[in-house]
């Protein structure tokens, strides 16, 4: 560190032209980035479901409808009279994007012609199965809606393409809308905190890089393999966050020096030996923390990993090296800090009244967190579905029509009953599991869609949307019924394709927790020289996270303040509880490393446990509180948006970060690090040499820690 922060200091210039116009060509590479990531990757690609309808895709084309669209009939007109104008309309949508001819009232036969119009014929549908991938499916959506709408006919639009368009749709224009909020307000706060325009907007222009820079390797990495949408989101968000972070702490601790008397170029060496080192310890974590990501089988999650990892690492290395040649430059007119005395006075009290009581600072607040943790209990995951949407919306209020008056509208489910070692399903046999199905609630209907050598394919229409509880409920009694003898029961479908995946994320989600807290200790015992200190800072990384699952359960699960924040509650989203497990997890450990390597710096200075922990929670507090109040205001923005998911991510940082940054990091660690006294200090097998107190600590000494 000390050998990279001389050659920034001999040549600024050099190093901020090298490295900003290595990212200007990242970000000029990522300018078709949107275009090349895919919009589908949520479903397991090893799963029952999935191979399911593979298999009936392959022999009798796709059972499950991406787009349904609901045709009313005009006052004074019948179906009959509509049916050519629709049928006409439909003729010209592109024949290669879909995998079948479009089914509709007007072209189908009984018994499906039956189940394509209302009982009052007022209403009828058109079903549209498109050809190709989840990917293909969702970029054919555009044109496929713009042939169904048939002028003079009200038209509503329902399906998984068209639900997925709307979702994405959404939440494109809230991530514009919520950095367009946030951006502002957090220049504003930056130049508050640091009394000036100047320091303010260099973190900034840091996470600006980031953000830039990200977008370039996800454009590389779309060359080798599937990267979702979702992983340009979380880069934007990540990048500018942790770009923030990295700045106050770097920015803090060069004034820190700057005011102890040292020149720039002296100030810039010790905050590279020593906040530098922190920043690329905590860039490591959460690079370790995503990677965990990484094992999971759908797209759309190690996507999550892919623009994660490229922001971190990204917003470390630029805050490496483009911040402190800014330093270098511009350090005379930023060096200044501004008073921060009654800060000082503030957490020195609230450390020093930690310290006179920490065994019951440690029980309160540990009960605390555990009952705030207690609503985990009855959690239940789920999927993103049409209740996403807020209540009233026209999509959403499409497909709950739909589905009450149209058992064709969704995909319901699709059963494949299948011989063992050859033996072909007989009469009997089939008409035994057509039976079982039909008798499962939920259950509207079932037809035979078609019969290949070994396999019949039967399809149940359901009572309920995909994906609901009693879609769900009927799922799972299909898969546990008895097959025929010397029979093979296997069921897919959207609700299926669900289970599945989140069945998969449950099953992975021990691997993600092994390699972060794997990579969490690893790193920290090779930072702090201590055994205690790196399990210590995964326990609280968990009692964090746990209180703030337990808060979210409370409300997105059980229904509390559902109402007043506009969400509709019920099973969460596995996929974005990957997000903020990963996110809130390396944040707690960043966080950590902040507030511990200035204790642990202390104390290699000589200063005893009690002194170590008031030096590193004082010097801390403002720049992690700062950080948290800042990512409040990043992610915050999120809460805006009309999507249960996005207000889920948004209210889920906003709590975590309160948490972390007040209960967990002020007040918890603080009372343990106190109560453990010599044994946070402990590495078997290494002798500790003592190092003689410095001068700045004894001058730091307060009369009430003597």
């Amino acid at each position: 560190m000390t050998t990279f922060a001389r050659l920034v200091n001999a040549h600024p210039r050099a190093v901020l032209a090298v490295v900003i116009g290595a990212v200007l060509l990242l970000g000029l590479l990522g300018t078709g980035t949107t275009d090349r990531v895919s919009v589908g990757g949520y479903s397991d690609p090893h799963s029952e479901s999935t191979m399911v309808d593979q298999l009936v895709r392959q022999h009798f084309g796709p059972q499950n409808p991406d787009v349904v669209a609901l045709y009313t009939v005009p006052d004074g007109q019948t179906l009959d009279d509509i049916g050519p104008r629709v049928q006409q309309a439909l003729g010209r949508i592109d024949a290669t994007v879909l995998a079948r001819p479009i089914e509709t009232y007007w072209n189908s036969a009984p018994p499906r012609k039956g189940l394509l119009h209302s009982a009052d014929n007022r209403q009828a549908l058109a079903v549209v199965f498109t050809a190709g991938d989840d990917n293909a499916r969702m970029r054919a959506y555009p044109d496929i809606e713009a042939g169904l709408r048939v002028p003079g006919i009200h038209t509503q639009l329902s399906g998984y393409s068209a639900l997925a368009a709307a979702i994405n749709h959404q939440s494109e224009h809230d991530l514009i809308v919520a950095e367009s909020i946030s951006l502002p307000i957090t220049l504003l706060i930056l130049v508050l905190l640091f009394g000036g325009a100047v320091a303010a907007a260099m973190p900034v222009v840091v996470g600006l890089l980031a953000v830039l820079g990200a977008m370039g390797t996800i454009r590389v990495l779309t060359e080798f393999t599937e990267v979702s949408t979702f992983a340009l989101n979380i880069a934007s968000l990540l990048g500018l966050g942790m770009a923030i972070d990295y700045g106050l702490f770097l920015v803090t601790r060069f004034r820190e020096e700057i005011a102890e008397g040292h020149d720039i170029a002296t100030a810039i060496e010790r905050t590279y030996a020593t906040a530098g080192r922190t920043v690329a310890f905590s860039a490591l974590l959460l690079i370790c923390a995503f990677a965990g990501t990484f094992g999971y089988p759908q797209a759309v999650l190690r996507s999550l990993g892919f623009g994660a990892i490229a922001a971190v690492a990204l917003a470390a290395t630029l805050s490496l090296t483009v911040l402190p040649a800014m330093l270098a430059l511009f350090g005379a007119r930023i060096g200044r800090a501004g008073r921060q005395e009654r800060t000082e006075r503030f957490w020195g009290r609230v450390v020093d009244a930690v310290l006179r009581r920490p065994g019951m600072v440690t029980v309160v607040v540990g009960a605390l967190l555990l009952a705030l943790a207690t609503p985990l209990f009855g959690l239940k995951l789920g999927d993103v579905d049409h209740r996403a949407l807020p209540a009233g919306n026209e999509m959403r209020t499409t497909v709950e029509e739909l589905t009450a008056q149209f058992p064709a509208a969704s995909s319901g489910i699709t059963a494949v009953l299948r011989g063992i070692d050859g033996t072909v399903p007989n009469v009997a046999a089939v008409e035994s599991a057509t039976h079982e199905i039909g008798a499962v609630a939920g259950v509207r209907q079932v037809l035979q869609v078609g019969r290949d050598q070994d396999f019949v394919v039967l399809h149940a229409f359901l009572t309920a949307p995909d994906r609901s509880t009693t879609a769900t409920a009927a799922v799972e009694a299909i898969r546990g019924l008895d097959p025929p003898a010397a029979m093979t029961l296997q069921v897919g479908g959207d609700t299926a394709a669900t289970l599945d995946s989140v069945d998969s994320i449950v099953s992975r989600m021990p691997w993600m927790v092994l390699v972060m807290v794997t990579a969490t200790v690893a790193l920290l015992l090779a930072a702090f020289r201590s055994i205690v200190l790196p399990l210590k800072a995964v326990a609280m990384a968990f009692l964090s996270l746990a209180a703030t699952f337990g808060i979210l359960t409370w409300i997105f699960y059980d229904g509390h303040l559902s109402g007043p924040l506009g969400i509709s509650s019920g099973p969460l989203a596995a996929g974005m509880v990957v997000l903020i497990v990963s996110v809130v997890f390396g944040l707690s450990t960043d966080y950590e490393v902040f507030l511990l390597s200035r204790m642990v710096e202390a104390h290699n200075a000589g200063a005893d446990t009690a002194w170590s922990v008031r030096i590193g929670t004082v010097r801390t507090a403002r720049v992690i509180t700062a950080a948290a109040t800042l990512l409040v205001f990043v992610t915050g923005a999120f809460t805006l948006s009309p999507l249960t998911p996005m207000r889920f991510l948004g209210i889920g940082m906003i709590i975590a970060l309160i948490v972390d940054a007040t209960l967990v990091r002020m007040l918890l660690v603080p009372a343990l690090v106190k109560l453990m006294g010599r044994a946070n200090w402990w590495l078997p097998g290494a002798g500790r040499r003592q190092r003689a107190v410095v001068t700045v600590v004894e001058k730091q000494r307060a009369p009430s820690a003597s």
